[in-house]
């Protein structure tokens, strides 16, 4: 009986570990939901509003759907107006108005295809007339498709193609059982007109996201992020005693972010293009430029990663391994100025970006480094390294390399963002404050420097 009872105990003892277990699990699964949620919002509150903006917006079109004299002329057609609140309600205005204007263009000419079809088939036989439908269903269809494939069409005009072939479908095939096919069309197009009426009402109305505003900042912020490298690079690189040692390694690898940065910013300009005037964003504006810096500061991006790599191997290997010191002092003055310079030239930029200002102090950052950059290659034609061993020497001249290349792309970005100050019309600061600005260099650190450039702008 003992043994029994000890049994007994042990298996209830399992049973409720089990059962333990299960609830922890349960438990830890609504908590990591829970903080995953709780840093959603806190990473982007607007992400918050969105999502009570959806409900705000099927709220109102389901009324269609609830008050009967609203039902009694959409039946149950008035339910599209809630599914195209549903499908076409995104995070930005852009994407919102590309997708309303897609499914209502689309809707409107498959619908007017769709019946057309059915009228010019139903003065045949009824033979005749289901294969003159299947034939016009294949060729509209396929048709649209291929043209789904066209690179510009599809960056734009892809949901439109997808929402034109299924009204198409759906209006000429059950035209063929349903006399009806008229009034069906049109309280089809006349509901999926109200869910996206109130779509983008509720988008434009209600704290509104504008895609443009996004692309702008990102592409500045990605600017600032290869500053950021470039700053710290040369006191960890040369082993410089800096008090900010600790501040520039936790920020240095932020320019990782920028190598996959493409995918955001074509999806970002796509929408943009969709936007009306906001802001200081006019008709026309010059999303396309944005683009092509980009594009550049991808490459600077590129370059800084392929640096960054000596720069983890100089400091993270023991020390036979390292560069020799003697030779990275030889190299230290020019890249050190080649890298500040970059460095203040990019927060300039990312800084008249933000500010929508042409920044006119950029340029004298570039021909320093030019110099800078001219001057090391001078040098390599004189007797500087005439006693060194030239496994030393490839590691430093590489890096300088590399700097070298980062100057070059800095040239380019420079130039890339003073078109789009021209295209966009940034405003011009007042000539006099940047004379005294320069006059006041030699006693400002770079940091100070490029967080005042821009005091008093012209108005």
């Amino acid at each position: 009986m003992a043994s029994e009872n000890q049994e007994n105990v042990k298996g209830l003892q399992r049973v409720w570990g089990w059962i333990r277990g299960c609830w922890e699990k349960i438990v830890n699964a609504v908590t990591g939901v829970a903080k995953e949620a709780k840093n959603l919002g806190e990473e982007d509150p607007r992400r918050i509003i969105h999502s009570f903006k959806v409900g705000l917006a099927i709220v109102v079109v389901s009324l269609v759907y609830y008050f009967d004299f609203l039902y009694e002329g959409f039946g149950v057609s008035a339910m599209w107006a809630v599914m195209t609140v549903v499908v076409v309600f995104e995070f930005s205005v852009g994407a919102t108005l590309g997708k309303g204007i897609n499914r209502a263009i689309a809707t409107l000419l498959g619908g007017a295809l769709g019946v057309g079809a059915h009228r010019l088939a139903s003065f045949t036989g009824d033979k005749i007339e289901c294969t003159m439908l299947m034939v016009s269903v294949f060729l509209i269809a396929a048709l649209a498709t291929y043209t789904r494939f066209f690179p510009k069409l599809k960056a734009r005009y892809d949901y439109g193609l997808l929402i034109f072939i299924l009204t198409f479908s759906l209006i000429s095939v059950s035209g063929y059982r349903d006399d009806e096919i008229l009034d069906m069309a049109q309280r089809r197009l006349t509901t999926i007109l109200i869910g996206g009426a109130v779509t983008v009402l509720v988008c434009i109305l209600i704290f509104p996201v504008w895609a443009g505003s996004d692309l702008h900042k990102i592409t500045a912020t990605n600017i600032e992020k290869l500053a950021i490298f470039l700053e710290g690079f040369g006191h960890l690189y040369f082993q410089v005693p800096n008090d900010n040692d600790e501040e520039y390694k936790a920020s240095m690898d932020e320019y990782k972010s920028v190598l996959n940065s493409k995918g955001i910013e074509d999806s970002l300009v796509n929408f943009a293009k969709w936007e009306p005037r906001h802001g200081k964003f006019r008709y026309r504006h010059p999303w396309d430029q944005y683009l092509k810096i980009g594009s550049l500061t991808r490459e600077c991006a590129y370059k800084i990663d392929a640096l960054n790599g000596y720069l983890n191997s100089d400091v993270e290997f023991v020390l036979p391994l390292q560069t020799p010191v003697g030779i990275r002092t030889k190299i230290q003055e020019s890249c050190t100025k080649m890298t500040s310079e970059c460095s203040i030239a990019l927060r300039e930029l990312a800084m008249g970006i933000n500010t929508m200002t042409c920044s006119l102090s950029a340029d004298s950052w570039v021909l320093n480094a030019k110099a800078a950059a001219k001057e090391f290659k001078s040098s390599l034609k004189t007797d500087l390294w005439s006693d060194t061993d030239l496994l030393d020497i490839v590691p430093a001249i590489t890096v300088a390399s590399l700097i070298i290349d980062i100057v070059s792309c800095t040239v380019k970005i420079a130039n890339a963002v003073h078109e789009l100050a021209s295209l966009s019309n940034f405003k011009i600061p007042d000539p006099e404050i940047i004379k005294q600005i320069n006059l006041e260099k030699v006693t400002r650190s770079p940091r100070i420097e490029a967080s005042h450039s821009f005091g008093i702008m012209v108005e």
